[in-house]
């Protein structure tokens, strides 16, 4: 565990971060070959409820803020302690930012962690444009990745590329779902991929959960994969 106690943060955010009991494990994500790993995504796993649970309850108290703290540490620590070299992707709130403390904070405990992570932004809740613009400042400082994540569901669709400009668009378990099977989903996700890619952006499938849709997808030119067929969390 993280020891919140150190950081130089607000008084409030440390004793918050201090109260939760998260562990957090990795799931890989691949390269087209599925063997070489691109980056380790960072899921959180509190001790006392479900991640679900959880995020409502913080979405409740209006203190989402201390979750994105808390995951951007904890998961940054975490990864550093298993020793990876890939990217490292977190996920993050489109209503939330650093304050510049916090940035601050940040850089002084793990020093300047320029390249090698991916900010994946999750489909809830609504984006606030103004800690959009700031998170969007730290994240070209430091020559971080943004990915979107879920795409095609909630508040993560065409919207939001525009908005987000992403490096990866990691295409929702819903579109991926029996795909090989499935006429209307290939199309769909042919149109995804040529828009997209257009764009210089690269395609994640996630939630791949048979050989049959990863061989599908990977004949349709997706770029990156990621589901349990691959590899489970750890």
């Amino acid at each position: 565990m993280i020891a919140y106690e150190k950081l130089p943060l607000d008084n409030e955010v440390k004793a918050a971060l201090e109260g939760l009991e998260i562990e957090y494990v990795f799931q890989p994500i691949f390269y087209k070959d599925c063997v070489r790993i691109y980056a380790y995504e960072a899921l959180m796993r509190p001790k006392k409820m479900t991640v679900g649970q959880l995020i409502d309850e913080f979405a409740r108290d209006e203190k989402l803020h201390i979750l994105e703290v808390a995951t951007f540490f904890g998961a940054t620590q975490a990864y550093i302690e298993r020793g990876y070299q890939e990217y490292l992707c977190i996920n993050s709130f489109p209503s939330e930012s650093f304050t510049e403390n916090e940035a601050e904070a940040f850089d002084t405990y793990f020093g300047n962690q320029k390249g090698k992570r991916i900010i994946e932004i999750l489909e809830y809740p609504k984006v606030s444009l103004r800690e959009w613009v700031r998170k969007s400042e730290m994240v070209q400082n430091k020559h971080w990745k943004v990915s979107l994540d879920d795409f095609g569901m909630g508040e993560n669709n065409m919207n939001a590329v525009y908005l987000y400009t992403p490096d990866i668009v990691k295409l929702d378990r819903s579109l991926i779902c029996g795909i090989d099977n499935d006429a209307r989903k290939q199309e769909n996700v042919r149109t995804y991929l040529e828009s997209f890619h257009e764009r210089g952006m690269q395609v994640l499938a996630e939630g791949v959960e048979t050989r049959e849709e990863c061989d599908f997808l990977r004949s349709l030119g997706v770029d990156l994969f990621q589901g349990y067929y691959l590899a489970m969390p750890a």
